[in-house]
């Protein structure tokens, strides 16, 4: 997947009304926009545009049942998603582990040892 798909994909998992989706739905099986607003804060119209920009990114699939479309987390691409932040942590652990090598040793000059 290419760098600009990543950060579509980042900036759709960085909102916190779209991860609060994916949980419902991870948790609750497929659903509508009308019954996931139904446990959020926010109107029917504004879950149908984040749950719009989750499947657009892959992160959910609908499937038109009558006049309504079914939501369901894609499992697979949640797991990309989920692999690529464990790769950055583990990047991040590395760097800041340098990071404390180095400030131990330079507080070990500046002792004199």
């Amino acid at each position: 997947m290419s760098t600009a798909a990543d950060d579509d994909l980042w900036s759709a998992i960085g909102d916190p009304i779209r991860r609060t989706l994916i949980d419902l739905l991870l948790a609750g099986g497929p659903g509508t926009a009308t019954s996931l607003s139904e446990r959020l804060p926010v109107t029917r119209q504004a879950v149908s545009k984040h749950l719009a920009v989750l499947d657009r990114v892959g992160l959910v699939h609908a499937t038109p049942v009558g006049r309504e479309r079914h939501y369901q987390v894609d499992e697979a691409q949640l797991a990309r998603a989920a692999a690529q932040l464990s790769a950055v942590g583990a990047t991040w652990d590395a760097r800041l582990r340098r990071i404390k090598q180095i400030a131990e040793a330079i507080e070990r000059v500046n002792r004199g040892e």
